[in-house]
C-alpha cells in the first residue's frame, strides 16, 4: 500500500520548476519560477546580465 501524494497549496512544496519539475532553489521573483540550475542555463536568453 503507497501513500498518496498531497497537493501542497501553500509552503515549499507547493511550487517547482516550471522547466525541470525541481521543487528544490526555485527563484520566484519577477515570477520566473525556475530552479537556480535552470536559471543558470536560461538567464542570459531572457535579458539578465552579469553585473561586477
Amino acid at each position: 500500500m503507497r501513500n498518496k501524494k498531497i497537493k501542497r497549496k501553500v509552503g515549499k512544496g507547493s511550487r517547482k520548476c516550471v522547466r525541470c519539475g525541481s521543487l528544490r532553489g526555485i527563484i520566484r521573483r519577477y515570477g520566473l519560477n525556475y530552479c537556480r540550475r535552470c536559471f543558470r542555463e536560461v538567464a542570459r536568453e531572457i535579458g539578465f546580465k552579469k553585473y561586477r
